[in-house]
């Protein structure tokens, strides 16, 4: 049985280990079936091909896709690098491909959307997201409900439907909350992995990294405590039932 390979691109260890640890809960694959790189700490082994897995998983993180390669540490600049450099080979051969957050800006920015700051970023917390038509006949939204809330916390977003891709939940703030180009590469906005307790950790990670007033985490946390998070990790579970 195929591996899924889990591309990680947090450099704090606390949150890299609590990101793998829930998509792991969330998707019901056990380590053994995926092979997991911190692209932090480690390269891309030399001839990686993505084609040799069942699919690949691609975390969130700090990083935007859309900063000045000036304002960008050399670490963020070669995490993005890697992953970017696989993305050719995944969408020419339309392999199976889930990217959360992060990985929406990765898979946009590749296709040549705009991906920006300009509108759609959302505050830490719960959104609600909708199934367009589109989306309601999608495999991965199989048995979601037609309204579902999620959690999200980004700066970027992207600004348009890149080229090629279908249109498969939106929420008010952010249109695009997740997309499919061809048949199975996939991306969403918000976080397919996290319930309130990995919220709750990430808040206190990333609480001086501009997502919030670092004063308001307390409040913020209490916040994500109190939403109905119940949907989205099923979009991780069909992902691998479809491709595992």
């Amino acid at each position: 049985m195929s591996r899924f390979l889990i591309l990680q691109l947090r450099p704090e260890t606390a949150a890299s280990d609590n990101e793998y640890t829930a998509i792991l809960e969330k998707s019901g694959l056990d380590a053994a079936r995926t092979h997991r790189i911190r692209l932090d700490c480690e390269d891309l082994p030399a001839g990686l091909d993505p084609a040799d897995y069942a699919g690949v998983i691609v975390g969130g993180g700090p990083g935007c896709v859309s900063d000045p390669p000036e304002q960008k540490s050399p670490l963020e600049a070669r995490i993005e690098t890697a992953c970017l450099s696989l993305m050719p080979a995944i969408t020419a051969q339309d392999l199976p491909f889930l990217g959360c957050c992060y990985g929406i800006g990765i898979l946009g920015h590749h296709l040549g959307a705009t991906v920006s700051k300009a509108a759609y970023g959302e505050p830490v917390g719960a959104v609600t997201c909708e199934v367009t038509p589109e989306g309601s006949s999608d495999p991965l939204l199989a048995g979601l409900p037609h309204s579902f809330d999620a959690l999200v916390g980004h700066k970027e977003a992207v600004q348009h439907l890149p080229e090629g891709s279908v249109h498969l939940l939106q929420s008010a703030p952010c249109p695009y909350q997740m997309i499919r180009h061809g048949k199975n590469v996939y991306a969403t906005q918000f976080h397919p992995e996290a319930d309130a307790e990995v919220f709750a950790t990430r808040i206190e990670i990333y609480k001086d990294r501009g997502y919030f007033p670092p004063d308001e985490a307390a409040a913020l946390t209490e916040k994500v405590h109190a939403a109905d998070i119940l949907w989205p990790e099923r979009i991780l579970r069909n992902f691998v039932a479809r491709y595992g």
